[in-house]
């Protein structure tokens, strides 16, 4: 593997894998890669959280996603590891946010704070609360922390693998870099 982090997307690259701990942003870069390269946006949420904040049967799941990526241009954005065999062999392009922990954590902050005061809807009819977010055992907090360290070593080591060898890794470190990566002059 060897990650860019300066280099531009390839323009020909039309299916791309966003991964990245909870919170750096994955969606957001995700839809802005869709709008520029003009392809479809799957973002996994969606289809993993059902009303209710219930999970998704993973086999109807895997089913629904095998039809999608048979497209030749999408970007996904999650980190589902019983689904990355689907979404990696086929994907050209592995974008990984690779933030520090504490930007993670501030921009967790302030996305969490914004979808509470504005009731945002998200995937079916589901809305986040304050207090489960901060005090309890599904907080998303606890989730970035708990999922941070194995994230970083699965994103160093996986695309080592045989099977996900073809993929073009673009590790950025930061909001900056991301920013840089998408507008480069």
């Amino acid at each position: 593997m060897n990650p860019s982090t300066c280099v531009p997307l390839n323009p020909s690259i039309r299916r791309i894998c966003v991964v990245g701990t909870t919170g750096s942003g994955k969606s957001t870069l995700a839809a802005e890669l869709s709008h520029r390269l003009h392809i479809p946006h799957i973002e996994l949420d969606a289809l993993y959280w059902q009303p209710g904040w219930k999970e998704a049967d993973r086999a109807s799941m895997r089913s629904r996603l095998e039809e999608i990526v048979c497209a030749e241009g999408w970007v996904t954005d999650g980190n589902y590891g019983f689904l990355r065999d689907l979404l990696w062999q086929r994907a050209q392009a592995l974008v990984w946010l690779d933030y520090p922990l504490p930007v993670i954590l501030w921009r967790l902050w302030w996305r969490t704070w914004e979808r509470v005061l504005k009731k945002q809807v998200l995937w079916g009819t589901n809305t986040e609360k304050l207090a489960p977010q901060f005090f309890s055992r599904d907080s998303l907090f606890l989730w970035a922390f708990k999922t941070y360290r194995r994230h970083r070593r699965d994103y160093t080591s996986l695309p080592l693998q045989p099977e996900y060898r073809h993929l073009e890794i673009y590790r950025l470190r930061s909001p900056a870099a991301t920013r840089r990566w998408l507008d480069p002059h």
